[in-house]
């Protein structure tokens, strides 16, 4: 019970908070989140490096991506600060505050696989946007399928 609860207060840590992104009110102050970047994978490693955008019309004040791959990741993961495992396929990262119309820094991680697998999807998200409304959700989702090649592909 420990564990999870300690779970619960990293999760929260990196998040801000527990509401998703897009369950604020119709009223709320807007940002047009967008990420773009490259995903590549040998041998069972992915490396991922993303650049957060925000659109606008407002500033998103802490924002947070999930990654989600569809083969269960390494007991052990050596991420950068910033980002934390919460499941067996999914690490989250926080990339802070975006201002309206502005670029985030980049991110980069590298995630080793439980096995090596000839393709993984990844999945990439916005899982809390800071109270901020995205009425455009297609551009701060993406889904790349990864080949076990070392070739890069971008999104």
């Amino acid at each position: 019970m420990r564990k999870v609860l300690a779970g619960f207060a990293v999760l929260a840590a990196v998040c801000g908070a527990a509401v998703p992104a897009g369950a604020v009110g119709a009223g709320g102050p807007e940002a047009d989140l967008a990420y773009h970047g490259a995903v590549s994978m040998a041998d069972g490693t992915v490396g991922v490096r993303f650049t957060p955008r925000n659109h606008g019309p407002s500033a998103a004040p802490d924002v947070t991506v999930r990654l989600r791959w569809s083969a269960a990741l390494a007991d052990r993961q050596e991420l950068p600060a910033g980002c934390v495992r919460s499941g067996p396929r999914v690490v989250l990262c926080r990339v802070g505050e975006l201002p309206a119309d502005g670029l985030g820094e980049q991110v980069a991680l590298r995630v080793r696989l439980r096995q090596a697998p000839s393709e993984v999807l990844l999945v990439l998200d916005t899982v809390w946007s800071g109270g901020t409304v995205d009425r455009n959700p297609r551009n701060d989702r993406q889904r790349v399928l990864v080949l076990d090649t070392g070739d890069e592909y971008y999104f």
